[in-house]
């Protein structure tokens, strides 16, 4: 096939295949159309064999890790943890909307933190709509506050968003340095996000005098918080000694698999789709297709638009691409394009791209995957989402977190 036809064709196949991952026809897997996708495009020469089974190889770990994670988060679910969180969140508003907002903003971003942003999107996000409502306060500035959490909460460690995975991989750096190498941007990114929120919706959140919350004390679910913690250890040291942390996801998932089927609160099938095996097809599929893409032009028009260097204006830069990219193409084709085009300058370049495609989706439904399972999350309550609205807000904490972000690991890169 001649260079011009595959790269139209490439592109063809990549924005169909985010455009059904978007629309999802009745619900039907995003899988549907980026596999066959990715099966055509080999066999009509726009990316050889070769080069699809190494994005394949690459992408692999990855995939076992996302696997293995939403195992988790589901079989927490089942053990009473987000509804401790709701509980808990009830007890602390005690009636207060601000204060309900705080207790959201803190649980989201540790949940997304430590469990990965779809966590927050699925099983936070039901919970925060009980909590407004048993609390009878507006639901909205909370639940969009998962939505926006869910992208800008997820800078923190290299588990935390399946962007973050990739970026890792390309940084050379250790599980420990990542992290705090990025610890300064996410604290500040989501205290400049809570700021914004708090003016945005002030009408959503009137003072209030504070009301004793009747409700039943939560049961601390400490198996699954045990559990978590000696999973998040494990990352630390499969980093230390080399070995991906997929195996550590998976050692976590396995313990709380094996303890909810002794108690019969799981079947084998329902722990099978919680790991979402057509979404995991997707991925696999879609790094094929943006493979083909970069590989029939893309990589040269990005290469030139990418600054050399690491100074503060160069990553403001990175950053400022990476964002307008996923919000063109989604952030999951934006990192696999650009990680490997500025993984030559270092790893703070990397570090750029990775809060440019973690930040920059929350200016638009379809600059992540993750929005777009929020949205629906939210449909299905029966609950509005304006898209002016929604676009006026990501106007304001884009460029309000973005910016803050990188200067501070721009700062962090000289200390730490």
């Amino acid at each position: 096939m001649n260079a011009p036809l595959a790269e139209t064709l490439s592109a063809a196949l990549l924005v169909a295949s985010l455009g059904w991952a978007v629309l999802r026809p009745a619900g039907r897997s995003e899988a549907l159309v980026a596999v066959p996708a990715a099966a055509a495009l080999i066999a009509l020469g726009a990316i050889s064999p070769e080069h699809a089974l190494a994005e394949a190889e690459r992408l692999g770990p990855v995939v076992g890790f996302l696997a293995a994670v939403l195992v988790l988060a589901h079989l927490c679910d089942v053990e009473g943890l987000f509804t401790a969180c709701g509980a808990w969140m009830a007890r602390r508003a005690a009636g207060r909307p601000r204060t309900l907002l705080t207790a959201v903003f803190v649980l989201a971003s540790v949940i997304t933190a430590v469990l990965s942003l779809d966590a927050t999107v699925v099983l936070l996000t039901p919970v925060v709509f009980a909590t407004a409502a048993r609390m009878g306060v507006r639901a909205k500035p909370h639940v969009y506050a998962c939505a926006h959490l869910s992208n800008t909460a997820s800078l923190l460690l290299p588990v935390s968003n399946l962007t973050n995975l990739l970026a890792f991989t390309a940084s050379g750096l250790s599980f420990t340095r990542f992290t705090a190498l990025m610890a300064l941007p996410w604290l500040v990114a989501i205290s400049v996000e809570y700021a914004v929120f708090r003016r945005f919706f002030a009408a959503d959140l009137p003072a209030a005098e504070p009301v004793e919350d009747t409700g039943p004390a939560p049961e601390v679910p400490v198996f699954a918080l045990v559990t978590v913690a000696c999973t998040l250890a494990g990352f630390v040291v499969a980093s230390a000694v080399g070995v991906e942390p997929a195996w550590a996801a998976c050692a976590g998932a396995l313990v709380m698999a094996g303890r909810a089927l002794a108690r019969r609160r799981v079947t084998p099938a329902a722990v099978a789709r919680s790991a979402a095996p057509g979404f995991l097809a997707f991925v696999l599929a879609l790094g094929v297709v943006v493979r083909a893409v970069v590989d029939n032009g893309l990589a040269t028009a990005l290469r030139h638009a990418l600054p050399d260097g690491t100074g503060l204006l160069a990553l403001l830069a990175v950053a400022a691409v990476a964002a307008v990219l996923a919000n063109l193409i989604n952030n999951l084709p934006a990192v696999l394009v650009l990680v490997p085009l500025a993984a030559p300058a270092g790893a703070g370049a990397v570090l750029a791209v990775l809060i440019g495609v973690n930040i920059g989706p929350n200016l638009t439904y379809a600059g992540s995957l993750a929005t777009l399972l929020w949205r629906r999350v939210v449909h299905e309550r029966a609950q509005r989402v304006a898209v002016g609205e929604f676009t006026r807000l990501g106007l304001l904490t884009v460029p309000a977190t973005l910016v803050p972000a990188v200067v501070t690991l721009w700062v962090s890169l000289q200390v730490v």
